[in-house]
């Protein structure tokens, strides 16, 4: 999962060669400041917020309410979304996709890695020229409740670029001297002679050829292991240089109101729950508890992955998480009693599937900040489809362990004993659900909530969450929580450059002649929601293909409830698809497995989803009939 070169690629620093050995513990010193500096920054961003929205639940009780913690909300959103993106650049935490690059001989990969590196220096330096010019024209306007400038919310978008190119700069003093040496000056030579010649090639461009264009630079780029956060900004760059449709400044600004949006404040508070969870405890007692009620059933500990992740994945929102989560603590159960962890890697990754419209859901928040429909509608309406989904699993399982013997089942000791141990971290879905769905609060606030319950069971209850380790879960949560949220900013320009060049009105021109009925859109857009979640790490591709298709489904007839549903379980399922899903690869590092082995045993699994997939897409029911009877939707 590391995201930098493997260390075959990576020369030995210039400074830590013979000689220079003072000279290298000067830098050392300095780069561990900076890490140390952007983890102090983002690690106080997300608990000064938490604070914040605590104390304004607090003083909500009381009838007050501090409107304020709506812009603090917005400059902590900019802080952990640039500044814990850069941090998570650094940490190597970034998603990239490595088929294609892994496939190549050595040298070709060398030159894939430093020329990366080039393009991310680049991106860099470009947005940070941005941002300063950003910066300063807006230096006289002031937000109307804090009375504080507002270039202060710039100003993490500067510092963050700063940070990334410095990092790329260092990276590549890393790479192999040669392939340095010959990479870089040529391709800063292209980029110059592109540069100088701008007004001369430029007009010779046909009107859609910008668009092309950008999304060349998009997805050549990306299939060549650039992140997918800079892929994004690539291609929108490009098509901005080349078509000429507004300056570079606007994609600073795009950039900055991407994480606007205080829904996305959850994000970070599940994900540092999640981490909360798993460290104190809570989510080892819920796959016991799993164990106690399905380990009985033919195909005993597949079965408890797959209920252990339904259940585990109401807690965090995150599917990295839940993943670590319940793989870690089953694989030894797994390993002890014989059961092949290759197809253990498979369940879990189909389980981590069915569990995308669990609520609380990243996707489904990530979804919901960016079209019209309601969180708690696309909460309630989640549970089912992903119950169907799960039973469709189970039924594999038990199909393919027709050989095995039985499992005992749990004495009613063992079975008291076990539910009496998950029931406090059972407690906190439910209550984080019923929050959201019957409007006592915000999913932020519920959010908040969720990480002060986790930390009070986890550090006063179980005992098991010390100091050091919550902070080491709240470093680790921001940087992650950077990392997504620095990708959605630079998804939000690339969305708004592919409406600039009327993308989504050729789509509509493509299905209209086409002639797709409500079935036949339904069958069509999703293997390619797959492949492109696939692509894109699903909630990229959520944020970019919501806003374009939910008002093509609903034009055709399909539920736009429904059919976001739909959105999030294609999209996430695309994100373990083996050989270029990153959800996969994480689940195979979790169970210590080879990608070739539990890329064959998943085969079946693909096909089950597939069909569980087609099964909530083709009957709607699934998806309505809770929100419908809750009164979500008319």
């Amino acid at each position: 999962m590391n995201h930098t070169p493997p260390n075959s690629t990576v020369a030995e620093h210039p400074l830590t060669s013979e000689g220079g050995h003072e000279s290298a513990g000067h830098i050392r010193h300095l780069l561990g400041a900076i890490d140390g500096t952007l983890k102090f920054i983002v690690g106080l961003a997300l608990f000064g917020e938490l604070g914040v929205v605590s104390i304004n639940i607090l003083a909500r009780s009381l009838g007050r309410s501090f409107i304020w913690s709506l812009e603090a909300a917005e400059l902590a959103l900019a802080i952990m979304a640039f500044v814990g993106g850069a941090l998570a650049y650094r940490r190597g935490e970034h998603a990239i996709v490595r088929t294609l690059i892994e496939a190549f001989p050595q040298v070709y990969r060398r030159a894939c890695y430093t020329l990366m590196e080039i393009l991310i220096f680049i991106i860099a330096v470009t947005m940070g020229l941005s941002s300063v010019q950003l910066f300063f024209a807006q230096w006289e306007q002031v937000t109307p409740l804090l009375q504080i400038r507002v270039s202060w919310f710039v100003l993490p978008l500067v510092l963050s670029m700063i940070v990334v190119a410095e990092t790329a700069v260092e990276r590549l003093l890393r790479q192999h001297r040669a392939t340095v040496f010959v990479v870089v000056p040529i391709f800063s030579l292209l980029v110059l002679i592109l540069v100088m010649g701008h007004d001369t090639w430029q007009p010779m461009l046909s009107s859609g050829m910008p668009a092309k264009l950008g999304v060349a630079l998009f997805l050549g780029p990306l299939l060549l292991g650039l992140p997918i956060g800079f892929a994004l900004l690539s291609g929108t760059m490009a098509f901005l240089f080349s078509s000429n449709a507004a300056p570079m400044v606007v994609l600073a600004n795009t950039m900055n109101h991407g994480t606007a949006n205080f829904v996305l404040l959850a994000l970070p508070f599940f994900i540092f729950a999640g981490l909360v969870m798993n460290e104190g405890g809570m989510s080892r007692r819920l796959v016991h508890m799993a164990h106690a009620f399905v380990g009985h059933l033919r195909g005993g500990l597949f079965q408890v992955m797959i209920v252990s992740m339904y259940i585990v994945s109401g807690l965090s929102g995150s599917k990295s998480a839940d993943v670590a989560a319940v793989g870690s603590v089953m694989r030894d159960m797994l390993h002890q009693e014989g059961y092949s962890l290759e197809r253990s890697t498979a369940v879990l990754s189909a389980s981590a599937v069915m569990g995308e419209t669990v609520p609380p859901s990243i996707a489904i928040l990530v979804l919901a900040s960016v079209t019209s429909l309601s969180t708690g509608a696309l909460f309630i309406g989640g549970l089912v489809p992903a119950a169907v989904i799960g039973l469709c699993l189970m039924v594999l399982v038990r199909f393919q362990s027709r050989r095995l013997q039985v499992g005992k089942r749990a004495s009613l000791h063992d079975f008291a004993k076990a539910a009496l141990g998950g029931i406090l971290p059972l407690i906190m879905p439910v209550l984080l659900i019923g929050g959201i769905v019957f409007g006592v609060a915000t999913p932020t606030e519920v959010a908040s909530f969720a990480v002060i319950y986790g930390l009070m069971l986890g550090a006063f209850i179980y005992q098991e969450l010390g100091f050091r380790t919550f902070l080491r879960c709240l470093v680790d949560s921001a940087s992650v929580s950077g990392m997504i949220l620095f990708v959605l900013a630079a998804a939000k320009c690339f969305s708004w450059a592919i409406s600039v060049a009327q993308l989504p009105q050729l789509l509509v021109t493509f299905l209209s002649e086409m002639q797709a009925g409500p079935v036949g859109f339904l069958l069509l857009s999703i293997p390619f929601l797959i492949v492109i979640g696939a692509i894109l790490e699903g909630l990229p591709a959520l944020l970019i293909l919501a806003p374009i298709l939910l008002p093509i489904a609903s034009q055709l007839g399909v539920n736009q409830l429904h059919y976001g549903i739909i959105l999030v379980i294609a999209t996430g399922f695309g994100s373990y698809l083996p050989a270029i899903g990153l959800g996969f690869y994480v689940a195979c590092v979790i169970l210590q497995t080879t990608i070739e082995g539990s890329g064959r045993a998943m085969v079946p699994y693909i096909i089950v989803l597939i069909l569980g997939l087609l099964l909530v897409a083709l009957v709607p029911w699934f998806t309505l009939f809770l929100p419908e009877a809750m009164h979500f939707v008319g």
